[in-house]
């Protein structure tokens, strides 16, 4: 850094810019939003953990996912609510950067798991009797732990990227949390190769994965359609579309952001995305998997009816 430049400390999130009244209202919502993810996320854990029933490879594909979900909004929903009630109030610069690469961290994550989980409906409707063999627990770890590990790996690159560059005014993050794009717009040098790497890595792992997931469930479809009984195909569906639900929210969200135009206009939609992106995801994905499943309804009904007294 040069020597007449001063080094930023802190950050000020600018978040969303509305009236006084406004923005405690959304304080209220997102914060009953919060709660929900956190309930619905925690629900999802407890069922899988103490129901026998669901200790197979889906569910604790399923527990990663609800465990991605908490922390992915632990990590962006408290600023966010402290933003809306003190606008004014700045975030460290360590702290900052912090939350880009705990955000980074989840969101690949995330974007691995989900492809980890269309692998597993693959195996389980197009080879069913190889099922057992092929996702054996080992193999079921394997994959968590790489997904874990890939996803922490990608991040620390661009951390790698980022850190390097010096910050000297201003402060404004035109975000409601410390978005990698957002915060590299404050750096006072060339930021082309950190752009460049982003869009690499979102071809990585939004637009390989999501390719692989249409070719899994292009094999699912065909191999479901061949099903004789009604009851078989409609229980092979229910499965598979809670995936695809939350497959197309995540990535279709997730694909606008980092792969579309990163300059112009579109930016101040790509912050509402981002809204939806980190607060009604991991909120709507225990909803969807739980009223659309049929086994987690049943242990949902187990573990209430062991609760009433008898």
């Amino acid at each position: 850094m040069g020597g007449n430049q001063t080094s930023v400390t802190e950050f000020l999130l600018v978040g969303f810019p509305l009236s006084p009244r406004m923005q405690l209202l959304l304080f209220g919502l997102f914060s009953v939003f919060y709660a929900f993810t956190l309930l619905g996320n925690g629900v999802i854990l407890g069922l899988i953990s103490l129901d026998s029933k669901l200790h197979t490879p889906m569910y604790f594909f399923l527990s990663q996912l609800a465990t991605v979900d908490i922390a992915y909004a632990c990590n962006t929903v408290p600023q966010m609510l402290v933003n809306l009630l003190s606008p004014a109030q700045p975030i460290s610069f360590a702290g900052c950067l912090t939350q880009t690469f705990l955000f980074m961290i989840f969101a690949l994550t995330e974007c691995l798991l989900l492809v980890v989980m269309s692998y597993d409906r693959y195996v389980a409707i197009c080879l069913p009797l190889r099922y057992s063999t092929i996702m054996s627990w080992r193999v079921c770890i394997t994959l968590v732990v790489a997904s874990w590990t890939s996803g922490f790996l990608l991040a620390l690159v661009h951390m790698v990227l980022l850190l390097p560059l010096p910050f000297c005014g201003p402060q404004n993050v035109n975000h409601f949390l410390c978005e990698l794009l957002a915060v590299l717009k404050l750096a006072c040098a060339d930021t082309h190769l950190n752009e460049v790497v982003i869009v690499a890595a979102g071809m990585l792992v939004l637009v390989g994965p999501v390719s692989a997931i249409v070719v899994s469930y292009a094999h699912i479809l065909r191999a479901v359609l061949k099903i004789q009984s009604a009851e078989g195909r409609w229980k092979a569906f229910s499965t598979c579309s809670s995936h695809l639900c939350v497959v197309g929210l995540f990535y279709g969200t997730a694909i606008i952001m980092y792969i579309g135009p990163q300059h112009g206009d579109p930016q101040e939609k790509k912050k509402y995305l981002l809204l939806f992106h980190s607060l009604f995801n991991p909120m709507l994905n225990p909803l969807i998997y739980s009223l659309r499943n049929r086994e987690v309804k049943a242990a949902l009904r187990r573990r209430l009816g062991k609760g009433r007294p008898s």
